[in-house]
C-alpha cells in the first residue's frame, strides 16, 4: 500500500518563509479582543430582547423600537470583534458612547419610564460602557505591542 501521507518538509528553507510568518503572526495577532467577543455580542442581543423581558413593549413603544435598533448595533460590534478584529478596534469607543446613551436614553426616548426600564438600561449600559473600555485598552495594548515589533 502507498505512503498516504506525505513527509514533512522543513519550512525554514521556504523563499517566503518570512512572509508566511509575519501573515500568521498578522492574523493571529489580531484576536486580541477575542474572550470579549461573546460577551458583547450577548449585551447586544439582551438589550434587543429587553423590551420582552421587562415587559414595556406596551407603554414605551419608541423605547421598545429604540432598545431593539441599539441592541442590533452592539451584537453586530461584538460580531465584527469576532470577524475581524484588526479593523474593529477603533470602534470599541464607539461602545463607550453607546453605553452612555442607552444610561440616559430612557428619559429621552421614553415617557415617563419605571424603575424596571431605567434599571435594565442603565445596566445594559453600564455593561457596554465596561465592554467598550476594555476593548479599548486590549487594543491600545495590541498596537503598543506591533509598534515595538515593527522596531525591533
Amino acid at each position: 500500500m502507498a505512503e498516504a501521507s506525505h513527509p514533512r518538509e522543513d519550512l525554514s528553507t521556504h523563499p517566503d518563509v518570512g512572509e508566511m510568518r509575519e501573515r500568521y503572526n498578522r492574523v493571529l495577532g489580531g484576536h486580541d479582543v477575542a474572550i470579549m467577543d461573546a460577551p458583547v455580542f450577548l449585551i447586544g442581543l439582551f438589550c434587543a430582547v429587553s423590551p420582552w423581558i421587562v415587559h414595556f413593549t406596551t407603554t414605551q413603544n419608541q423605547l421598545l423600537v429604540h432598545n431593539v435598533i441599539i441592541g442590533i448595533a452592539i451584537a453586530l460590534l461584538g460580531w465584527g470583534f469576532a470577524l475581524t478584529p484588526h479593523r474593529m478596534y477603533g470602534l470599541s469607543w464607539a461602545m463607550c458612547a453607546i453605553g452612555t446613551w442607552l444610561v440616559i436614553s430612557p428619559w429621552i426616548v421614553g415617557t415617563h419610564p419605571d424603575k424596571g426600564v431605567i434599571a435594565t438600561n442603565a445596566s445594559i449600559g453600564g455593561l457596554t460602557i465596561l465592554m467598550g473600555l476594555l476593548c479599548a485598552a486590549v487594543a491600545a495594548k495590541a498596537r503598543s505591542r506591533r509598534a515595538r515589533a515593527r522596531s525591533a
